[in-house]
């Protein structure tokens, strides 16, 4: 099946799966949306949850053949407005900054420092945007999470059993790279709590085609900078993927339980 244009309705909530994430449920149809960005990242599922009708779209590729840095952001986001969706949650593996933070524990985040460089970050290109339908715009973004969606997601973390943080301040690097010492140690000196490298701009770009987002962040680790903590390594890509294939069924019921805690006026006509 395939959708383009018109905005039809297809889905009630947006799901987008991070590294460790890329199928979330069995029963589903499969959406191929075209977007004047490209293809999105992989074809979009689509199946139930609790009555509603969710879109889920790995923001690596099925295979996680996307490193961060390469992930059609722009593509993915206007699939989602296509698919005509009125939440998104977006899960995010994460590394800690703080020691009070620790792995396999959840963070709702409430704000980002942006660290990456260019990425394709607006849809707002002026004469540039395709189909016109982005001209030039300045968003509000100092409250780039929505209350709404946040507090959903921290009950959904609570009724599972999650030890979760409510609010936290990401700081999204460029990767694929992890951070050096000295930037980790700068970063967690600034009292920011998780580093990662997708938040932006896939939360900016939420803003843009005006639909609510909140984004989940699971701690895989302590980043470089608490190398100083006895019995604390700096973060290597296996200790990521293996806290997140311990997590995996976590992260899901977690999903489900938003799903079905999100308010009617927020998903339904």
């Amino acid at each position: 099946m395939s959708a383009s244009g018109g905005n039809a309705r297809r889905a009630d909530i947006g799901i987008y799966g991070g590294s460790g994430l890329y199928s979330l449920l069995d029963d589903v149809e499969e959406v191929t949306v075209e977007t004047p960005y490209g293809p999105p990242a992989a074809p979009v599922t689509v199946g139930e949850v609790a009555g509603r009708r969710v879109a889920f779209l790995p923001r690596h590729g099925r295979n996680h053949e996307l490193p961060p840095h390469r992930v059609p952001y722009r593509a993915n986001a206007w699939a989602m407005r296509e698919l005509g969706v009125r939440a998104i949650f977006g899960p995010c593996a994460s590394g800690s900054l703080q020691p009070d933070i620790h792995p396999g524990e959840f963070v709702v985040l409430d704000q980002i420092f942006d660290r990456t460089t260019g990425r394709e970050s607006s849809f707002h290109h002026g004469p540039d945007s395709p189909d016109g339908w982005a001209p030039v715009d300045h968003v509000s973004f100092a409250d780039p999470y929505d209350d709404r969606l946040r507090a959903v997601a921290v009950e959904a973390c609570r009724a599972e059993g999650v030890t979760v943080h409510d609010g936290g301040t990401v700081v999204v690097m460029e990767g694929p790279r992890f951070s050096t010492r000295a930037e980790s140690r700068w970063y967690s000196a600034q009292g920011w709590h998780v580093i990662n490298m997708t938040q932006m701009p896939e939360a900016v770009l939420a803003t843009e085609i005006g639909v609510p987002y909140a984004a989940v962040a699971l701690i895989t680790d302590y980043d470089v900078g608490l190398d100083g903590m006895p019995g604390v390594e700096p973060v290597t890509i296996d200790e990521v993927m293996a806290t997140l294939e311990r997590n995996a069924d976590v992260i899901r019921k977690v999903l489900f339980r938003a799903v079905e805690l999100l308010p009617a006026e927020l998903v339904e006509d």
